[in-house]
């Protein structure tokens, strides 16, 4: 086993200094699936005059990779069954000056990642994974400067084809067309908990916004049901990292009437408290949800997922047609959700009505809004969510308005359709 980890050590190293910074896997399922926790020095950084040097201290070997991405520049590590628990992601940041922030956490059921956005552009010219005392591993890493030319010409997710990660269950290529909802059948919303996993959103007193999402979710998917009305489908179950293309792909795939991602975010300044609902909008009603929406969509920057497909213009013209007929029910959509959670909680933003360009929102084909349950940086708000009688009057408010929509949106299909 010694020599086996040797020689594959040797490999991922020799792939190193042919291929600069690019992507760097190892890992046979054999020997290496049990799972892993953090050594009692988790990660460590190492003397290094030209860069950066880490040592991860792993309870046992698992598979492993190692890639870099550019826009922000960032280093990723992939580890198979790796618990990141004892890690202090603030206090490893601030340890190096080449090191601005550090995430870490579940990628998807099985697979975890290290995210540590880079200060400079730093090429890895080495790594390695060592066999310690008992079971124990060390993976250590030296990374040197470079130019940011090299940098880039290095950087990209790579394919899963040597570090096989479990993916969600696909689509169709072409799934059939989903006709509108005429109230004829349970209307089908897809409930979307914001981040989660490797992005745990805004953080403030012990809060993380994935979670607090995640518990809402579940209730309000409880009560939907329960009024019979509704089918509901949630875009995660767990803490888990789902991309922000996947969740509009579940949503198409679930033959979604209406998708509703849901978030409670924190402002780095200023105050604001209270509910809003979000629709889509190249540019935003403010500045404030302008920001709002990069710091949504920066998960999937950290996860490394690129959302610059390329379209050509005829697909451009007629996402464009489809979202004019659905733009305007995605607008009635959230006046009735503000009206329905006001009426049941009081606590809506001044201006509740707003508008982003957040990707979560851009299917052309399904009314989507996203529902700001609060703010983690309102001491009001975040008492509010953690009342469990509180959460149930808006889930109740969330229920009554989109009742009260479908009605509305099954009358206006009638009409077109004389």
């Amino acid at each position: 086993m010694r020599l086996w980890l040797t020689v594959l050590a040797a490999l991922v190293v020799a792939t190193v200094l042919a291929a600069g910074a690019g992507v760097r896997a190892q890992g046979a399922r054999e020997g290496l699936s049990a799972l892993a926790r953090l050594g009692p020095d988790g990660v460590r950084l190492l003397p290094s005059p030209d860069g950066l040097a880490l040592a991860i201290d792993l309870s046992r070997p698992v598979p492993w990779r190692v890639f870099v991405l550019d826009d922000p520049r960032r280093l990723v590590l992939d580890f198979s069954e790796l618990d990141w628990s004892g890690l202090d992601a603030p206090a490893l940041a601030a340890r190096s000056d080449a090191i601005l922030t550090a995430r870490a956490g579940l990628l998807r059921p099985g697979w975890s990642r290290l995210v540590l956005e880079l200060s400079a552009p730093y090429a890895v010219r080495s790594a390695a994974m060592e066999r310690g005392a008992g079971d124990a591993a060390t993976v250590r890493l030296r990374l040197e400067d470079t130019s940011p030319e090299d940098f880039a010409s290095v950087a990209g997710a790579p394919p899963s084809v040597l570090f096989s990660l479990p993916d969600f269950p696909e689509s169709p290529a072409n799934p059939p067309a989903r006709q509108r909802q005429t109230g004829d059948r349970p209307l089908v919303v897809v409930l979307d908990p914001g981040h989660g996993g490797i992005d745990p959103g805004a953080e403030r007193e012990g809060l993380r916004e994935a979670d607090v999402v995640l518990r809402f979710a579940r209730e309000l998917k409880e009560l939907l049901l329960r009024s019979g009305e509704f089918q509901v489908v949630l875009t995660r179950e767990g803490d888990v990292f789902v991309p922000l293309e996947r969740r509009v792909t579940l949503a198409r795939r679930a033959g979604a009437d209406v998708f509703i991602s849901l978030h409670a975010d924190a402002l780095g300044t200023g105050h604001a408290s209270g509910a809003a609902v979000y629709t889509l909008s190249e540019e935003a009603s403010d500045l404030a949800s302008e920001k709002l929406a990069e710091r949504h969509d920066r998960g999937d920057l950290l996860a490394g997922v690129d959302l610059a497909g390329q379209s050509d213009s005829l697909a451009l013209v007629l996402m464009d047609l489809v979202r004019r007929e659905t733009r305007p029910r995605s607008e009635r959509l959230a006046e009735a959700l503000i009206e329905g959670i006001y009426a049941a909680t009081g606590a809506t933003r001044k201006n509740p009505r707003l508008s982003a360009a957040f990707s979560v929102l851009k299917a052309p084909d399904i009314p989507s809004v996203l529902i700001e349950l609060g703010f983690l940086s309102s001491p009001r708000d975040r008492a509010r969510l953690a009342d469990s009688a509180w959460r149930r009057a808006v889930a109740e408010g969330i229920r009554d308005a989109l009742s009260y929509w479908a009605i509305e949106d099954a009358a206006e299909a009638a009409r077109l359709r004389r």
